[in-house]
């Protein structure tokens, strides 16, 4: 239920895909009167029309306290806290065109994962770069296992918020938490961001390798040299380690590797069958964060000197027509080391 003065709370929700319609329910549920902004204009009317995000959601019910509006200035006007969930390759456009529009003094929250392909900056990173002085004290970002229709279903869910500012943090948390949903804390920015980026790649690794045939022991090995090459590259950002052990590093690799409900390991597992991307991606319907983000984790490890094998060889099945069975020979006829080196 609602606390006293809750319910005069407005939230500006950037992006009305799966998972943002998701989170905006959250806190439509809790009595914040959420304004859904669809680039759509036909998608917003639907949603206004049916209560329902057909398009993107269509299992979920929705509380009368979202609306979706393709106004972007209507849905930021007044609002106490912004959220940005648009793709990660349009975080940027509408950041820019948002800039001008945030009201001072909120937390401008992203649950956005990914990488940029152009400038091989992270979600943060665009944010800081596109969004005025004000908003960066206050920015946070929510990452975590947490598949858009289980949330919609009030089914148990836990997420971490990062953030520098330990208020803004503390203030995000509550926010988001719910019966169903409990939110958790960390400092570092770099690790959960880095952690929610590179799981879907190592994701489509997993389905390829279903795809292919191979067993539980495949799967497990994937997702532990998968999280080692993750933890790799969020250190040399300056992120910590051990955060890959928590719900933004281990909680989401794993269910982004074995949940069906994992668009990137759709994708894998689609190519593991033989299937050509194009023809997977255009079957698809929605976006797979992983694919794109594969090109941008590849040369961006290049850039940082990082030794990330198996993302190098889902970038070379993705983007160099290299064969999946190929790729897996390579990786497993590498030359020998220490596990934890």
């Amino acid at each position: 239920m609602a606390q006293a003065g809750d319910s005069t709370r407005k939230v500006a929700v950037l992006g009305a895909g799966a998972w943002g319609t998701a989170l905006a329910r959250v806190l439509a549920t809790k009595g914040d009167s959420v304004l859904l902004w669809s680039r759509r204009e036909d998608l917003a009317a639907q949603i206004n029309a049916s209560g329902r995000n057909e398009r993107y959601l269509p299992s979920a019910q929705l509380p009368y306290s979202l609306k979706a509006t393709h106004d972007l200035a209507e849905a930021l006007s007044g609002a106490t806290m912004v959220v940005f969930v648009c793709p990660s390759h349009a975080t940027r456009e509408v950041a820019s065109l948002a800039a001008p529009l945030v009201p001072e003094g909120v937390p401008v929250v992203s649950a956005t994962k990914g990488i940029e392909n152009q400038s091989l900056m992270f979600v943060d990173e665009i944010l800081e770069a596109e969004l005025p002085a004000h908003c960066k004290p206050r920015l946070a970002f929510l990452s975590g296992p947490s598949f858009a229709k289980e949330l919609a279903a009030e089914l148990p869910t836990g997420v971490v918020i990062g953030a520098r500012d330990p208020g803004v943090r503390e203030a995000v948390m509550r926010r988001f938490h719910a019966p169903y949903m409990r939110t958790y804390g960390s400092d570092d920015v770099a690790g959960v961001e880095c952690g929610g980026a590179l799981k879907n790649v190592i994701a489509i690794g997993a389905g390829a390798a279903d795809g292919l045939g191979f067993g539980d022991n495949t799967r497990a090995m994937l997702i532990t040299r998968g999280l080692a090459e993750i933890a790799r590259l969020a250190t040399a950002r300056g992120g910590k380690a051990v955060t890959l052990a928590g719900l933004s590093g281990m909680g989401d690799l794993v269910l982004t590797c074995c949940g069906a409900l994992s668009r990137n390991r759709t994708v894998g597992l689609e190519l593991g069958k033989g299937r050509k991307l194009p023809e997977i991606l255009a079957g698809l319907g929605h976006v797979a964060e992983g694919v794109k983000t594969t090109k941008s984790a590849y040369d961006l490890s290049v850039k940082l000197g990082v030794d990330m094998p198996i993302t190098r060889e889902i970038h070379a099945v993705l983007y160099q027509e290299k064969p999946v069975v190929q790729a897996v020979r390579d990786l497993m006829s590498r030359e020998l080391s220490d596990e934890l080196t």
